[in-house]
Formats: C-alpha cells, structure tokens, sequence
C-alpha cells in the first residue's frame, strides 16, 4: 500500500513539473485534490487533462483582395501553438504546393504563441475558384504517436477591377426643355461593379442618383445640365465615365400647314393651319404678302389658327403669312396659295359626220381652265400625233377660259376604228393629289355614202301583159344604205313604192309600164338608179276617122287619122286601096291630110296597128263628089267651114302628140290627152 501511495504521488509530482513549465496549459485534476487517500487493496483513478497546445485550426489572411495581374501576400497563421519548435506549416494553391516552412529552434520562452507563414504572389485569371490551404502539423514527444494535424481551405476569389466604364446617351447630350433623355452605364470587372450614377456639384462634390445602369431624366429642364459620372465599383476598384449634358431653353416653332405651297381648286373650300408648340399662350395674325383683303375666315383656339378660304377664286392667289407672338418673341410663316381649275375631261366634236374623202374638222377644248398658260394639249389618232399645242401666258387675265385645239382632216374608210385622243396636261408641282391629266376619247366611225348602185330586172324590163318580172337593187356604202323603190310620176315626183331590195310584180298590167327609180340612202348621201319597165299588150281600140267627114266635095280639105288607145304605142300605119293593092301614105303622127280633094282621092283608107305582141286594122271609105262647073259658088256656110278646118287641124295633132306621150309613161288617159 506504501508502495502504491508513492508511485501515485510520484506520477502527480511528474504531472505538475510537466504542466508547470508553461502558463499557457490547463490542466484539470480529478478528484480535484491535493491529497487523495487511497485504501489499500482498493483501485484508486486519476485523470489528467491538457487543452490548447494545438487545439484551433490555422487561420488564412490575404493581405487585400486578389486581383488579376497584382501581387498579393497571403499570411497562413496557427493561433496558440505548443511546443513551436514541432511545428511545420505547409501553404497549397491548389494541389501546388507554395511555401513550407519548419519551427526548429527552441524558445528559452515556455509559452503558447502563435506562428506563420506568408506567401506572395500574382494571381491569374487561372486561379479563380482555386483552394488555398494551410496545413499545420505538430510533431508530439511521443516517436511512437502519430503527428497532429489541422488544415483550413479557402476558396481563392480573384477579382478584376472596374474598367472599360462606358456611357450611352439617347437621344443626344444636347437636349431641349422638355425633352426626356435616357443615359446607360456598362463597366468590366469581377466581381461585376455595381453602377452608380451621381451629378457633380458646383463645389466638386458628386450627388448620388441612382444605383441602377441606366439613368433617365423626364421633362427635363435648364437646370439639369451639368457633368453627370456613372462609377463602376467593385472590392478591388473604381472607375469612372463622365457626361455633359446641355439642356438648351426650348424656343417656340410655328408650322403652317398643308405645306409651303397648295394648289386649291376654285369653287371648293381650302384650311391654311398655323400651329404652335411650346407657347402657353400665343396670339395670331394672317395677312397677305402685299396686304390685299384675305377674302376669307380666320378663328384662333388654343394653339392653333386657321384660315378658310370658301370658296376659293383667283382672287385668292397670294403668298398668306401667319404671325405668332409669344411673350416678347415673333415668328412668322407663309404659304403660297395657286388657285387652278381643271374640273373635266376635254370634250371632242367634230364638224359633221365623218365621210370619206370630204374634209372634216375636229376640236380638242378643255373648259373651265385657270391657269390656262400652263396648258398643254396634243391630239392623237391611233399612234401618231395629229397636233400639240401650249398656251401662252395672258398675265392681264386673272379668269376660267375655255381652251381649244382644232385640226382639219380627210378621213378615209382605213381609219374606221381608229381611236382619236385628246390629251390635256396642266402640270402644276404642288398638285400632289389631284389629277394632273386628263384624256378624252372617240372611235371613228367613217361613213361612205352610196355608191355602185345597181338593178337587175328579171326576167326582162320589156314583158308582156300579165308576166312576172322582179327588180333587184342594191348600193355599197357606209353605213349600208337603205333601199328605196319609187315610181316617177308624169310631173317628174317620185311616189315611194317599196323598202326592199327586190320590187316584184306578180302579173303586170299595162298600167304597170313606167320609170321606176331605186335609190340607195345613208346618212351621208344618195346613189339613184333608174329602169323603164314596159308592159306591151296587142294594139286595141283603133279610131280611123275621116274629117270633117268621109264625104267631101271636090276641092276640101280632108284629114285621115288613125289612133290607137293602148300603151306602149303602136306602129300605126295608113294606106289606100289600089287595083295592085294598097299604098302606103306617108302619115305624120298617124294623120294624112288631103288637101283639095280629087275624085281619084276617094276610095278606101286602111289604118294598121301593130306592135310585137300583135296588130289591128280598120278601114274607111272616102267619097268625093265633084262640083258644078259654071257656077262660082260661095256661101257663108263654106267660109264658117274653112275656118273651123285651121283651128279643129292644130287641136287634133295635139291630140295626138298627149295620146303617144301618155302611151310611153304607161298610164294612157284619154281624158287627159
């Protein structure tokens, strides 16, 4: 039991000389005691404990951030180390190691201390995301106990300054008031910078704006020019853009609408508008530029005049001026108002009806023109041009005019379809919407009046009583003519029979024999042809009459006539019975006359009529009585005679002359003979 008190107090006595080198060691006992009684034959426990010789992991320490490019010292510390002299200290970037290092020498001092390492060197942009580590190993008394180690990794963040720091500005840097502008800010770096914007005061101080990349200003005003800095900031650095802006004073505008020039069509209504931005309270006049009456209606509201000019007349072709005054300033616009007219389509006429081979005239005109001195017509037929004219300018006349073009020429029947044009330009610049040209057009239609009329009569124009016969006419023309059949009357007038081409007689009659006329009519003119239709039938009626009568004294005047009542006439033919046969006289219009009877001039008188169809004969006989030889007889009855025989001799050969006529126009009349 002594023994076993000694070796206990002996180890206690070691424990404390151990611990009692180093104030830094805590040392725990237990039983917590300075003496300990132990039975003996009992077990007795003691326990010993030490902490913090090697009890807290190394510590890394970078000198400043990690940049790209730029040295830096990393410092690998172990806190509170015993005994140093067993310490190694390893520094790793990555699987490389970079520094190792010994603590060999003993220290006279017995405390806890805390020792290091430090490494330098320039990251890359390899490095990024590499481990460091610092790894500490404690060497311990024991040979046969294993070392002690402890290790702290950290993740290398290598950073890369703010640079390449760009600004973008939109619209411009120079800006009216009013305007809005929109600044963009980009910087390069790692970490990614974040973007301030800031305005640099009059003292040099700069007033934070925004954190956001993009800065915008609305309705901006003069006060806001001035140098505005957008700073790109990350842990390793800064770097900044600047801008100026320039916000000017907005100055008012004027515009003058529908433009600088404006055709205006006379009759109808034109707006002259005169707008105002950026004047809260404008005021406005219209004149003309030589001060001549406006001849129009003016009203203002707001920001805007307008000037009504209904309806528009020549009277209205002036330069209009709108004056706007705003506060202390003016400014004045103006517009030249051209009054045109160019209200139809040219008209085109001619002269007469188109005819081939007679001179016609066609006139090109454009009613209704102003201003007709910049009027510029042509006249086509098909392809080629007939004629082209321009209008000189009348500067004394200020008024519509009606303008024309006429051109004579001889149509043919080739230009039947042939299209004429008449094509009129009034080329006025400022007519952007209106129609600067106009065209008319007409289709010729040529007419040819009749001509080459023709009848075919069949079976013949000379037929017999009671015969068919038809007659065929036709004309060439131009329209195609017409047709028309007419009988020529004894007077000379035409009696319409018929409208078409062929005139057909079923069974003639005598009275059917005449002139008959065919007559081919268009617009343009008359083609007539004539043909005599004769109707013959066997002579009839046949008068053979003695005058004054078929017995005579010795010594009259005895006419023989014959006459026969039908048409066409008759070859009529007297004679007078001899002993050898019968003579014949030599008769005028079927008449002989016997003057101062004989007695040998008695006998028989034979009339024969006869035509182609047949022949007729009748017969008198003629006594003559002879006078008493010694005596001179005179009496007033022979003297009545003897003049009655002068007058009744005309009367019969007029007879005569009205009964052939009328046999040879086919309407034989006695009455009218």
């Amino acid at each position: 039991m002594l023994r076993k008190m000694f070796v206990i107090f002996g180890i206690s006595d070691i424990l404390w000389m151990v611990f009692a080198v180093s104030q830094a060691f805590k040392v725990d006992m237990f039983p917590n005691e300075y003496k300990i009684f132990a039975q003996i034959g009992d077990s007795v426990s003691l326990t010993c404990s030490a902490t913090g010789s090697f009890s807290k992991d190394p510590e890394i320490h970078l000198s400043r951030p990690p940049e790209v490019g730029k040295p830096v010292t990393v410092t690998c510390s172990v806190p509170d180390v015993y005994p140093f002299e067993r310490l190694e200290i390893e520094f790793l970037k990555g699987n490389r190691s970079m520094k190792v290092q010994e603590f060999l020498e003993p220290s006279e001092k017995k405390a806890q201390e805390t020792k290091s390492l430090e490494v330098t060197f320039s990251p890359t942009d390899e490095d990024i995301g590499k481990a460091l580590v610092c790894q500490a190993t404690l060497h311990i008394y024991d040979d046969d106990s294993p070392p002690k180690e402890r290790k702290t990794t950290k993740e290398l963040e290598v950073y890369i300054s703010p640079k390449d720091t760009a600004v973008s500005v939109n619209p411009s840097t120079r800006l009216q008031e009013g305007d809005s502008v929109t600044m963009t800010c980009t910087s390069a770096g790692l970490p990614a910078p974040r973007i301030l914007w800031s305005k640099k005061l009059d003292n040099g101080n700069l007033q934070l704006l925004s954190e956001n990349a993009t800065l915008t200003l609305i309705s901006i005003r003069a006060e806001d020019s001035g140098i505005y800095v957008c700073e790109g900031d990350n842990p390793v650095g800064k770097d900044r853009k600047e801008v100026k802006l320039i916000v000017q004073e907005r100055n008012f505008t004027v515009e003058i609408s529908p433009g600088p020039q404006i055709a205006a069509q006379i009759g109808h209504s034109v707006v002259l508008t005169c707008d105002v931005r950026d004047c809260e309270s404008p005021s406005f006049s219209w004149r003309t530029q030589i001060d001549s009456p406006l001849n129009g209606k003016v009203r203002s509201e707001g920001s805007k005049s307008t000037l009504t000019l209904s309806p528009v007349s020549v009277e209205n072709e002036h330069f209009y001026l709108c004056t706007v005054t705003c506060g202390q300033k003016k400014l004045e616009k103006r517009i030249q108002v051209k009054p045109y007219s160019f209200p139809s389509d040219p008209e085109i006429e001619m002269s007469g009806p188109l005819v081939s081979g007679n001179p016609v005239t066609v006139s090109c005109k454009v009613p209704n023109v102003y201003p007709f001195d910049r009027l510029e017509m042509e006249l086509f037929k098909g392809e080629s041009i007939m004629m082209n004219k321009v209008f000189s300018k009348d500067v004394s006349k200020k008024a519509l005019e009606t303008k024309s073009l006429e051109k004579t020429f001889i149509p043919t029947a080739e230009d039947t379809g042939n299209v004429l044009v008449c094509l009129a330009r009034l080329p006025i610049d400022e007519m952007e919407f209106e129609l600067k040209q106009r065209q008319s057009t007409q289709t010729l239609y040529v007419n040819v009046a009749p001509r080459d009329t023709t009848i075919l009569v069949s079976p013949s124009s000379i037929l017999e009583e009671g015969s068919s016969v038809n007659m065929t006419c036709s004309s060439n023309g131009l329209p195609a003519p017409k047709i028309l059949w007419s009988r020529q009357l004894s007077n000379g007038n035409l009696q319409p029979i018929s409208e078409n081409e062929t005139l057909t007689f079923m069974a003639t009659k005598m009275e059917d024999s005449g002139i008959y006329v065919c007559e081919g009519i268009n617009q343009v003119g008359i083609s007539r042809k004539e043909v005599k239709l004769i109707i013959q039938v066997a002579p009839k009626d046949i008068q053979l009459t003695a005058f004054p009568s078929e017995s005579v004294k010795e010594g009259d005047t005895v006419i023989i006539s014959c006459t026969c009542g039908n048409v066409p006439p008759t070859l009529v033919i007297l004679k007078k019975k001899a002993e050898t046969g019968y003579t014949v006289l030599k008769s005028t219009g079927g008449a002989y006359t016997i003057h101062r009877a004989q007695l040998e001039d008695a006998g028989v008188y034979q009339c024969e009529s006869k035509n182609e169809v047949g022949s007729q004969l009748r017969s008198l006989t003629l006594d003559v009585k002879g006078r008493e030889s010694n005596k001179d007889y005179f009496s007033p009855e022979l003297l009545v005679l003897y003049c009655a025989f002068f007058l009744i001799i005309p009367a019969i050969g007029m007879i005569i002359y009205f009964a052939r006529k009328a046999s040879m126009t086919g309407s034989y009349s006695l009455v009218e003979a």
